[in-house]
């Protein structure tokens, strides 16, 4: 214990605040396979009809690259052009709509209410509970893609500066553990996963 402890103090850190100028939307679920479809034309997820053997319309879209979400935002943009405009959160828009008014750290109490974790496929949308904004799946489920770049530090930073080839993901997945499935959970990655979707922010025009 003793030495667990001077391990942990040696690799905490400080935190810092972050002020988010605008008030924004963010969807209430994670972007789903049917969802992709309408706009790409086609399913890119591993967890498909195919694998699941049933209806996966309601699952979240995975296997999917930063870069193939902002294709898919770029198309949707076009759709509603005049109406809204989507964008991927940044990480502090996202861990403010995913702390749900928390302060401190999630308790793990909590987490078994509204994640989706240690388990062998991905779920519905909103099969558990939501958060106190009434947000689902933000912990679990799927790892989301942000906008922000990676930092290679085990926390967040005041600034993205991070690799270029490398964008922030966020929330843990299905086959997480509760340790992990926290909105102070920040790791990178690269390419595309059968484990990492996301969500949108939605913006209207004035």
């Amino acid at each position: 214990y003793e030495i667990a402890k001077v391990l942990a103090l040696r690799s905490s850190m400080p935190g810092f605040e972050v002020k988010i100028p605008d008030p924004y939307f963010i969807g209430v679920y994670e972007v789903s396979q049917i969802e992709w479809k309408i706009i790409m034309k086609k399913n890119p997820s591993v967890f498909d009809e195919a694998y699941m053997q049933k209806n996966t319309n309601a699952h979240p879209v995975e296997h999917v690259s930063w870069k193939d979400c902002k294709k898919f935002i770029t198309k949707l943009n076009k759709k509603d052009k005049g109406k809204f405009i989507y964008r991927l959160p940044t990480e502090a828009e996202w861990e403010y709509a995913a702390r749900g008014g928390n302060k401190d750290d999630i308790s793990w109490p909590e987490i078994w209410k509204t994640a989706v974790t240690g388990v062998q496929t991905p779920a519905t949308k909103g099969s558990k509970e939501p958060n106190f904004y009434g947000l689902y799946d933000m912990l679990g489920n799927m790892w989301e893609w942000v906008e922000d770049k990676y930092n290679a530090k085990i926390f967040a930073d005041t600034s993205s500066s991070g690799s270029i080839h490398e964008h922030v993901i966020k929330g843990s997945c299905f086959y997480g553990d509760v340790k992990n499935a926290t909105y102070m959970t920040h790791a990178g990655g690269k390419g595309k996963r059968y484990d990492i979707g996301f969500r949108l922010i939605i913006e209207k025009v004035n």
